[in-house]
Parts: C-alpha cells; sequence; structure tokens
C-alpha cells in the first residue's frame, strides 16, 4: 500500500504518550512525522494518556463565524435576530462531532464560557446573572445540554 507522506503523521495515545518513539520509514525511504495533534474528519485528537479531542479550533471556529456575523449584522439587527443565527449557524460550529468525544468537565466549562463571552458582548455586559436571563430567554441552552442531549441520542442510534 501507499502512504501519502504529506497528508499521514504518527500520533501516540496511551501511557507512554509522552514517550520518544522511533522514526517510522515507508518503502521508499520518507519519515512518517510524529505530532500532538492530528485532525481526522474534522476533529481533532491529541496526544494524550487516554483518548481525547481538542476545542481550541471547534472555539477559534465558532469564534470567527459570531464574529463575522456580528460585524455584517452587529448593532443593525435585532437581539433577536443575532442569537437565532448565532443558535443555526456558530452553535453547530462549535458542537461539531463533540457528542462522540469524551470530554471532561474543565473542556465542558470552556466551551460554556465560550457561549456566555459571546452574549457578554452582544448585550454588552460583564453580569452573569444578565447572561443567564437572556440565555433563558432567547431559549438558548449551554454547550453542556446541548452536547449531553446529542449523546444520548448517538448512545441510543449505536445500540439500535
Amino acid at each position: 500500500m501507499s502512504v501519502n507522506v504529506k497528508k499521514s503523521c504518527c500520533l501516540r495515545i496511551g501511557a507512554r504518550h509522552n514517550k520518544h518513539c522511533s522514526e517510522i520509514n515507508t518503502m521508499n525511504g520518507r519519515k512518517l512525522a510524529w505530532v500532538d495533534e492530528v485532525r481526522y474528519l474534522g476533529v481533532f485528537i491529541q496526544r494524550a494518556m487516554r483518548f481525547k479531542c481538542s476545542i481550541e479550533q471547534s472555539k477559534r471556529s465558532f469564534y470567527r463565524a459570531a464574529n463575522s456575523i456580528f460585524a455584517k449584522v452587529g448593532r443593525l439587527a435585532s437581539e433577536e435576530v443575532v442569537v437565532q443565527l448565532l443558535k443555526y449557524k456558530c452553535l453547530p460550529v462549535l458542537l461539531y462531532a463533540l457528542e462522540v468525544c469524551n470530554l471532561d468537565k474543565r473542556s465542558m466549562q470552556s466551551l460554556n464560557f465560550t457561549l456566555k463571552k459571546f452574549f457578554m458582548k452582544l448585550f454588552r455586559t460583564s453580569n452573569i446573572e444578565i447572561v443567564r436571563y437572556s440565555q433563558t430567554l432567547f431559549n438558548c441552552d449551554l454547550p453542556s445540554v446541548i452536547l449531553s442531549k446529542r449523546y444520548e441520542t448517538f448512545i441510543c442510534t449505536l445500540a439500535c
């Protein structure tokens, strides 16, 4: 089998994830690179003790999408319109395929804060109570709630 060295790399997951690995050579003498993070089907997988997905790229993509919406319609459109655009255009970018990743509590809090930060910007406040109230008012669930629902659906579908 021919391996494209430009598109292939190696990543170690497990108890010895931080140990140096010997180089892997292809049949034509080229070496495969050892990396700390790899993108597979849009999900970034990290080198770690257990299977772990990185959410940093998802957060960057969310901010990019949210800021582009905010730049186009920002203060011209009503808050309802901006929140609806956020829910249907930006949240899917943030939560893409994360239901299959076993995210820890810290990652979930980071995802929640990403959404809260946008609401802080939209309503020009740093008061977390106002942010919570506005999220409830606009029926915008936190990413942790959305992911838990998606995870249940994923498990049910997998079991069937």
